[in-house]
């Protein structure tokens, strides 16, 4: 099959971000994707950009969407600029993949997903943590009843940004009018494995507070105020009955920072890390039945779905465009790979949680419907 052509808007090599860090090692690790062209937000960047990628750069991100060699646009940029170029894309015919979240509101992403439905293209949405291979097998393991019937699920992590110290480049995430909060960003990516893994939610209650009112920004001295709430408590029933609580705070702890049990009637699986962004990481699994202590499961090799991706941060987002690239090739689109229907179904978790926090009343989940 020919290659994918890769188009990054969003890859600055002056300022390295997520998609310096993350999707360009990505896609350079898989041969199914080769990267042909990125966009940056100045002339500058994208000449730096040019000469360190090797591929045309654009200053005009429009620039790059027309080019006939993009199969595949990426949109990496700031949150509230998605909608933007997701519909730029789409409205010249391009597949898109777009971080999550897919835009700022449950009606902006509703409308993306009908205009890439209705234009036929295929879509990927940035939620990677359910490609960990060590999150695939706990599904399996969960389905094939290691656990027997699942009791309960507790989830407690850290989300990195969000805490007491911050520099410019980042200071927006803590304005919540800009999207990109504590729950948002890590409380749904880790939100989004425990249903990939456990099944959908039935009803929820939340509580959603600022803690730290003002941050430090440490290359000017100055202070930020902060509306984004930074610690995001979750309770929660599952479809099947079991009893889920999710607990995510800003920063980091000086405890543990990712912790994940699920308890059965026949036995616990527990995953944990000492980075507590769900979606950066391959979580060690540990498991035990019966009357045994956990002790850490061997996750069998073809869980790992690009197994030459590098480590770090870039290894996730690899499996997630394999997982892409096989449902292109099997003509089974959203398959493996979450798709923009996915986001938008998983916004309106989203949108209730926050309604949830908002008004201390539960919020119910009567099949894909969310209502208060």
């Amino acid at each position: 099959m020919n290659k994918i052509g890769i188009g990054v808007i969003g890859a600055s090599p002056l300022r390295p971000g997520w998609a310096v860090n993350s999707h360009l090692p990505a896609i350079a690790a898989l041969s199914r994707y080769e990267l042909r062209a990125v966009a940056t937000s100045s002339e500058d960047s994208a000449r730096a950009a040019a000469e360190a990628y090797g591929v045309p750069a654009f200053s005009d991100p429009s620039a790059l969407i027309e080019r006939p060699d993009i199969d595949l646009v990426v949109v990496t940029v700031k949150l509230p600029h998605h909608r933007e170029l997701v519909t730029a894309a789409l409205a010249a015919g391009k597949m898109v993949m777009c971080e999550w979240p897919l835009s700022m509101t449950l009606a902006e992403t509703q409308a993306l997903q009908q205009q890439a439905q209705a234009a036929g293209l295929n879509t990927l949405i940035g939620l990677q943590a359910r490609m960990a291979p060590a999150i695939r097998y706990a599904r399996d393991l969960v389905a094939q009843g290691y656990v027997g019937e699942v009791l309960a699920t507790t989830m407690v992590g850290s989300g990195i940004g969000w805490g007491p110290v911050t520099d410019r480049a980042h200071a927006y995430i803590y304005d919540a009018a800009n999207g990109a909060t504590t729950l948002s960003v890590p409380t749904m990516h880790a939100l989004d494995a425990v249903t990939f893994v456990l099944g959908d939610l039935a009803d929820i209650r939340a509580v959603a507070e600022v803690r730290r009112p003002t941050v430090t920004l440490s290359d000017t001295s100055g202070t930020v105020s902060v509306s984004a709430p930074d610690h995001i408590a979750i309770s929660a029933r599952l479809a099947s009955g079991a009893v889920a609580s999710v607990f995510y705070r800003g920063g980091v702890s000086r405890g543990d920072n990712f912790r994940w049990e699920i308890n059965g009637s026949q036995g616990d699986l527990v995953l944990t890390s000492p980075v507590g962004n769900l979606q950066v990481i391959n979580p060690t699994l540990s498991g035990a039945q019966g009357d045994g202590a956990v002790q850490v499961l061997t996750v069998p090799s073809e869980y790992d779905l690009a197994p030459q991706a590098p480590e770090g941060p870039a290894a996730n987002v690899a499996r997630l465009y394999a997982a892409f690239a096989r449902d292109l090739a099997r003509g089974t689109p959203g398959a493996l790979a979450p798709d923009f229907a996915h986001a938008a179904r998983l916004h309106g978790w989203l949108q209730a949680i926050d309604a949830a926090a908002r008004s201390g009343r539960a919020q119910m989940f009567p099949g894909d419907t969310v209502t208060a």
